[in-house]
């Protein structure tokens, strides 16, 4: 686990809606693209009305520009608020913060699943995949195609299979529904949605001879971002764990379900 415990600011060098009520905003602060890595979290302050600091994953990072960015969709008075940044403005945020994906040795084929806002922290795990010199395969899905993540804007020799419940681009199916032609060419497998997308996935690779490391990032509310408050705790097979300070990036395997809070 990494995180700068003292808050810093950081300058926005753009902000803009990308798709859907979903905003893209790039911010100028060097020593986080610098140590972020894929999984790991912002806590940022949404202004002086709001209490408390909204949780987003890091998106992008840019290192030679010492930039990074945030995806974030707006749903209350915080990312409401996000929206309203202007270029040169600052914002006060603390991080990187949490544990990130990790790949398993050996690893060379690996498979991506994003549920709607998913996209967030998976898009930088792609990245850093492709890097690597792994092959990737994203599936992303979402209720229409409105609400996918532009194509144009996945990382050169990312394959992605897009799914929509609507049948308004990609297959008309939930995103699980398509995982079985891929699950025996993966090596592993990292996921980042709604709870209700891992456990079709859990099962279908329990059904396998063989079954694949599958990762996942949980999204919970949390309260301080560092563990002090423990308004995140969930309960795993190795006791009480905080999603703040040991995740937000688990073994799917290690929560205890029923327990999630």
């Amino acid at each position: 686990m990494k995180y700068v415990s003292s808050p810093q600011f950081a300058t926005v060098v753009s902000n803009e809606e990308l798709y859907a009520e979903t905003w893209i905003c790039w911010l100028d602060a060097p020593s986080i693209a610098g140590q972020a890595q894929p999984g790991q979290f912002v806590m940022v302050s949404c202004g002086d009305d709001t209490i408390l600091r909204r949780p987003l994953a890091v998106h992008q990072v840019n290192t030679e520009s010492g930039c990074f960015a945030l995806l974030f969709k707006l749903v209350g008075k915080g990312t409401r608020r996000l929206a309203e940044l202007k270029t040169g403005q600052s914002v006060n945020l603390l991080g990187p913060m949490g544990n990130s994906y990790k790949f398993v040795p050996g690893s060379k084929n690996i498979l991506l699943i994003a549920g709607g806002l998913g996209i967030a922290p998976i898009r930088f795990l792609a990245q850093r995949a492709l890097e690597t010199g792994k092959s990737v395969i994203l599936l992303q899905g979402a209720p229409d195609a409105d609400c996918l993540y532009p194509s144009a804007l996945l990382p050169r020799n990312l394959k992605c299979h897009n799914t929509t419940e609507d049948g308004s681009e990609g297959s008309q199916c939930l995103v699980t529904a398509i995982l079985h032609e891929y699950l025996g060419w993966a090596d592993q497998l990292f996921a980042c949605g709604p709870e209700n997308m891992y456990h079709p996935i859990a099962l279908q690779n329990n059904r396998l001879f063989r079954v694949k490391p599958f990762s996942i990032s949980l999204e919970v509310r949390m309260g301080c971002g560092f563990g002090a408050c423990y308004g995140c705790s969930i309960k795993t097979r190795h006791g009480m764990r905080k999603v703040c300070q040991d995740g937000p990036v688990f073994d799917y395997y290690e929560i205890t379900w029923d327990k999630t809070g």
